[in-house]
């Protein structure tokens, strides 16, 4: 049986988990689209992250395809209905990365209500700025947001209530009144969407991206927020209306974003310009839910559902 692989994984725990199987691992080959067509005519599984294209293309060039590994949560990339359609069965890594994630969560609000993320290179440059930073806010007593009440969602949610925060959430796929409301350090408060955005002081968000989630964090929605709000954005690229954004935060009537996704990755030079110059905004390259223990987790869970699918067809 014939393994592609064309994204970074952990090397050792694919070939050690996949004995015996002809395993082509390439990290680079996403960007040689045709060359990874080319090598999936002889594919049984192909193993992937946010950036390989799992379309009718994909499945067209490979015949033997039975099932798609996806190393992380978010399925944008595959195309579910030509799989479901052909019998390719999809797995993502689901739980590997939710601590990951969550500590991107509380610490980027951490930095951001304290302000001291360009810190570093100011001191380095000889600017003291000791008063500038004296007024920074405390995470204890602040409320956090939650848009989507998911696994991530309440990793993030648990490490906010041991931090004294008050934590509220939106998720309308959810009864009111559940056992998933509770939580082992405290309880979450399900309210509106209207109700959170009012409220949070730190909104976080934790839903796909769908044409009912794309840009529903949009200018109307950011008006809504207290002027010293912060908005993370961890989840998915599109669900927050970037350019709406970098006006809020330009005009002062937001005091922070942190962003790791972007409606286009990597983002155009012109969308990147939209931040150039603010202080109060952290950006990353959809590393959140990347660390040394997810990424082994994550690899784990997927070579694991790979195997377990790939020798269940084969009895």
């Amino acid at each position: 049986m014939q393994i592609v692989v064309p994204e970074f994984m952990e090397e050792d725990i694919l070939r050690t988990g996949l004995t015996g199987c002809d395993i082509l691992y390439d990290p680079g080959l996403v960007d040689r689209r045709d060359a990874l067509l080319a090598v999936m005519a002889g594919a049984d599984a192909v193993i992937v992250r946010n950036r390989t294209r799992v379309d009718a293309g994909m499945l067209a060039a490979a015949p033997r395809l039975r099932v798609v590994g996806r190393l992380g949560v978010g399925l944008d990339n595959i195309d579910l209905e030509a799989c479901k359609a052909r019998g390719v069965a999809v797995f993502p890594a689901s739980g590997a990365n939710d601590i990951s994630v969550a500590e991107y969560v509380i610490s980027s609000a951490m930095v951001l209500l304290r302000g001291i993320h360009a810190m570093p290179s100011r001191l380095a440059g000889g600017d003291w700025a000791r008063g500038a930073l004296m007024n920074g806010r405390e995470i204890c007593g602040k409320t956090l947001g939650l848009v989507g009440f998911g696994s991530i969602a309440r990793e993030t949610a648990m490490r906010a209530l041991a931090l004294g925060m008050e934590v509220i959430a939106y998720d309308p796929h959810l009864a009111p009144e559940g056992p998933h409301w509770g939580l082992k350090t405290g309880r979450v408060r399900p309210v509106g969407l209207e109700a959170l955005l009012a409220g949070a002081d730190v909104l976080s968000l934790h839903v796909p991206l769908t044409e009912g989630t794309r840009h529903m964090i949009s200018a109307a929605a950011l008006a809504r927020m207290k002027p010293d709000a912060i908005v993370i954005n961890a989840a998915r690229g599109g669900v927050v209306d970037e350019a709406a954004l970098a006006g809020a935060l330009r005009q002062n009537r937001l005091a922070g974003a942190a962003l790791d996704v972007f409606e286009t990755e990597p983002p155009p030079p012109e969308d990147c310009a939209r931040f150039q110059g603010l202080a109060n905004v952290i950006l990353t390259p959809h590393i959140a839910g990347l660390s040394q223990e997810s990424n082994r987790r994550v690899s784990e869970v997927t070579v694991a559902s790979v195997r377990k699918h790939l020798m269940a067809e084969a009895l």
